[in-house]
């Protein structure tokens, strides 16, 4: 018998809907003093509305008088009531595509949830946003999603309503590995691994869109939708062919003379239904697993995380990471790895919400370094917040090691501003510890969480499982930024550039005109590294509210517990 829908909310109180926090906390949130990163939280909450409305009021009146449902009330029927839901890519496409009117969360809907006590990957086109039509951002999300789902071997269910690729854009939806023909190769490549796929066509499933419900293992498809290569018009301009919707590509016809689909349903209702029950008989999905230790109240609550970061995420005010993972794991878990070594990353073997994991975590405070001495004894170093320095990259290195000997997923808390420079810095082989680092992490066969709670930044982000290196789940906190560099450092590198190519030019450049330019190069760098301009591109999966952080990661470590575990852990050649 899979979980019951109370120990569910239990578990997982607040990784359900904004809806479903009991209103107390609201009101004691609302009511707390206003800081940087209060702000940041109050505008992703307000924005975060806004894109879940999709196409707003008339796109979902449009739907409704079709006899069907929006993309998100699609959702709601078909996800266990009450149970914990974990979206991704809520903010893709942000900001992009104002040419179109821009494609609130790309027009389509992914996430994790129970569906008859079983986690599965949900992507329901939301017609609401221009049809369901395919952007690159779509195709970018929905191959995310079935990456999501491979690795993790999570059921994937389809509710299908799309017009297909939108044509204006076709160049960029069109033809690589990360747009729309991509979907349908994983289509395949996923059915072939025995991992459950089904969908259900609700509405338009046209021209090439057409092939991924019929790539899938089980096929429902309701009255009323249509699926077919070409549509009506398109034949009739093709090959002169007069014929109606029902007959051309119906579901009576798909039910009774192709037999393409396998169940035809009423209207939307009853689909949802019949996926519920296909998914309670199918046996090749496992029942959503638990925690193997019982779940421990953190020792500090999760409302601290605002008394101990008071500026803007990714700032330059100090914390001590230990007092934030105090808010995050079990009490009475958490056991520091070298504590007293490569102080400038904490790395600890700890649980959170009973799920077992380690912990690599950048520090954001001041911390000391024993450097070897002479006959005086060992002197003195002071490390800087945030900064990787070589004595904790060979720390996390080895941790990262004994987390795969140990078959424990791990956590990155991201906080960094990269790797420390300079000549004592390099004399003392910054690189190759940080390349000794990256191997560990880059060939873990464990599953990688990445949590950017700050700044992530470099090579730090790479060092620390950025998104080139495969986690599977990479969450952020609002006002959290990522880049190359911060911006004054950029804007200033990026200025002197631009000033040397004018004067190669013969222009002069006074004072003014040379304040122009770094407020117009801040401005602009400011707006990349803003974590929202990250998970527009899907460089992060999913935007969470700081302190309901761990809750966020306990679902987080339950998905990454269907992750297999496969093969011996090996490294590639390290630097000594």
């Amino acid at each position: 018998m899979y979980e019951t829908r109370k120990a569910a909310i239990a578990r997982y109180p607040l990784c359900m809907s904004k809806a479903a926090a009991p209103p107390q906390a609201q009101q004691a949130k609302s009511t707390s003093a206003a800081t940087p990163l209060r702000s940041a939280v109050a505008e992703y909450i307000e924005l975060a509305k806004v894109i879940r409305a999709g196409g707003g009021p008339k796109g979902a009146e449009r739907q409704h008088r079709h006899n069907r449902l929006t993309a998100r009330e699609r959702m709601d029927l078909l996800l266990d009531p009450g149970s914990p839901a974990f979206e991704c890519g809520l903010f893709a496409a942000w900001n992009m595509y104002a040419e179109a009117g821009g494609a609130p969360a790309a027009g389509v809907v992914t996430t994790i949830g129970h569906v008859g006590g079983k986690l599965c990957m949900v992507i329901a086109n939301d017609a609401t946003v221009k049809a369901g039509a395919f952007f690159p951002m779509t195709c970018k999300k929905i191959i995310r999603a079935q990456t999501i789902a491979e690795r993790a071997r999570l059921p994937l269910l389809y509710l299908v309503d799309s017009a297909g690729v939108y044509l204006p854009m076709q160049e960029d939806v069109f033809p690589d590995t990360d747009d729309f023909g991509r979907i349908f190769r994983n289509n395949a490549v996923i059915s072939a691994q025995g991992i459950t796929q089904m969908a259900a066509i609700m509405g338009n499933c046209v021209a090439g869109g057409g092939y991924l419900p019929v790539l899938c293992d089980t096929l429902l498809m309701t009255e009323g939708s249509g699926l077919y290569l070409a549509g009506p018009a398109l034949v009739k301009a093709a090959i002169g062919q007069e014929v109606g919707n029902e007959e051309l590509g119906g579901a009576s016809m798909h039910a009774e003379i192709s037999g393409t689909i396998d169940f035809k349903e009423k209207d939307d209702p009853a689909a949802i239904k019949r996926l519920r029950s296909l998914m309670l008989a199918n046996q090749s999905a496992q029942v959503a697993p638990v925690p193997p230790f019982e779940s421990h109240k953190a020792k500090r609550a999760g409302e601290d995380v605002f008394a101990l970061i008071k500026g803007t995420a990714g700032g330059a005010e100090q914390y001590d990471v230990e007092d934030l993972l105090a808010c995050i794991v079990d009490d009475g878990s958490f056991n520091e790895y070298k504590a007293d070594y490569g102080m400038s990353i904490v790395c600890a073997y700890a649980r959170i919400g009973g799920w077992p994991c380690g912990i690599v975590a950048n520090q954001r405070t001041l911390t000391q370094r024993k450097m070897p001495g002479g006959k005086a004894g060992p002197s003195t170093a002071v490390n800087m917040p945030a900064v990787i320095y070589d004595d904790s990259a060979d720390k996390a290195a080895r941790f990262i090691m004994d987390c795969n000997q140990k078959r424990l997923p791990i956590v990155f808390v991201h906080d960094t501003t990269g790797f420390m420079v300079g000549r004592d810095s390099e004399q003392g082989g910054i690189i190759k510890s940080g390349a000794k680092m990256v191997n560990a992490m880059s060939n873990c066969i464990v599953p990688k969480i990445a949590l950017i709670v700050g700044g992530s930044y470099g090579a730090g982000n790479y060092a620390m499982c950025g998104r080139a290196f495969d986690p599977l789940l990479t969450l952020a906190w609002p006002g959290a930024r990522c880049s190359v560099m911060g911006a004054a450092q950029a804007a200033g590198t990026l200025l002197q550039i631009d000033m040397a190519a004018r004067e190669r030019k013969g222009e002069k450049i006074d004072e003014e005109m040379r304040k122009q330019l770094l407020a117009a190069i801040t401005r602009s760098y400011t707006e990349q590294q803003d974590i929202r301009y990250g998970a527009a591109r899907m460089w992060v999966d999913r935007i969470i509210e700081p302190d309901r952080t761990r809750d966020e990661l306990t679902m987080a470590l339950q998905i990454a517990s269907t992750f297999p575990i496969q093969g011996a852990f090996k490294t590639g050649v390290l630097q000594v």
